[in-house]
């Protein structure tokens, strides 16, 4: 099985469509072109080992943020100042993955509430049977590297993701935050990157040390409010804290998806003026 995280794919193409031309119009055109060329290319370089591709979408409403409120806070604003056109994105990217839905012969698996990431850890916990390839550069997925069926390949920088550690490296994860994310490090309060007067505190190495151990967290170490917001990064850094009824509805989700046959795609591929494409069909 090959685990496409679907919304890099699709933003890493768009922004090489763009360029520094950070004002320019979205080329649908283009970025569809795109983001099915490398879907073909990842199907060619690793089908034979791999298998079938599924598609892993990102939905809205993400349940994290019933958990932690303040879970990607950020990214709107950012949007909002960008000079980049973020409702024609969304636009794109959704026309693009319903097409995606439609006409071609993969699994795609989009779930209310749900990330990519709930999506891919979900699959690789549950498909334990064959080898699975995760198509992302997100390091968040290192943690699922203590699986002995799972590889991580980074599509953008051509490039395979190993660690030596996967387990200590989660750890130091749960505690250091995801600044991306909007997740401050366990010694910040939980409002750190959304407050106009708050920083995070400094996490050193140092201190990483002290709190990890041989066996994982030294959680006597930790006073009570270090304590708390480590068990509040934890349920949304570890992608084993998934609820189990968002693993269940990804899995029934995945069950359920239905896997097209082939005969939609030239019709399809000439409809969209895919004229290159379709003398690859075959490659689909």
């Amino acid at each position: 099985m090959i685990i496409v995280d679907l919304s890099q794919v699709m933003l890493s193409n768009l922004m090489m469509q763009l360029g520094n031309h950070t004002n320019a119009e979205i080329d649908e055109n283009m970025v569809r072109h795109m983001v099915l060329n490398s879907l073909r290319s990842y199907k060619t370089k690793f089908g034979n080992e791999y298998g079938e591709l599924v598609i892993a979408c990102d939905n809205k409403n993400y349940w994290r943020k019933q958990v932690f409120p303040y879970y990607k806070a950020n990214r709107k604003k950012s949007q909002e100042k960008s000079e980049l056109n973020w409702q024609e994105i969304f636009e794109c990217m959704n026309k693009i993955r319903s097409e995606l839905k439609e006409y071609f012969p993969y699994k795609v698996v989009d779930v209310d509430t749900c990330e990519a990431d709930d999506i891919i850890a979900t699959l690789v916990k549950h498909e334990r049977d064959e080898e699975v390839l995760i198509l992302s550069g997100d390091k968040d997925f290192i943690q699922l590297h203590i699986y002995s069926h799972v590889k991580q390949y980074d599509p953008v920088r051509k490039k395979w993701i190993t660690h030596n550690d996967p387990k200590r490296y989660l750890l130091e994860h749960v505690l250091k935050g995801d600044s991306g994310d909007g997740v401050p490090n366990a010694l910040s309060d939980d409002d750190t990157f959304v407050s106009s007067t708050k920083r995070q505190k400094p996490m050193t190495q140092k201190k990483l040390d002290t709190y990890i151990d041989t066996f994982g967290v030294a959680i006597d170490q930790m006073d009570q409010t270090t304590l708390r917001n480590y068990h509040r990064n934890l349920k949304v850094i570890d992608l084993s804290q998934i609820p189990e009824d968002i693993s269940s509805k990804i899995l029934s989700e995945y069950s359920v998806s239905k896997q097209n046959g082939r005969d939609k795609l030239f019709n399809y591929f000439v409809t969209n003026k895919l004229k290159h494409l379709t003398e690859h069909i075959q490659e689909f």
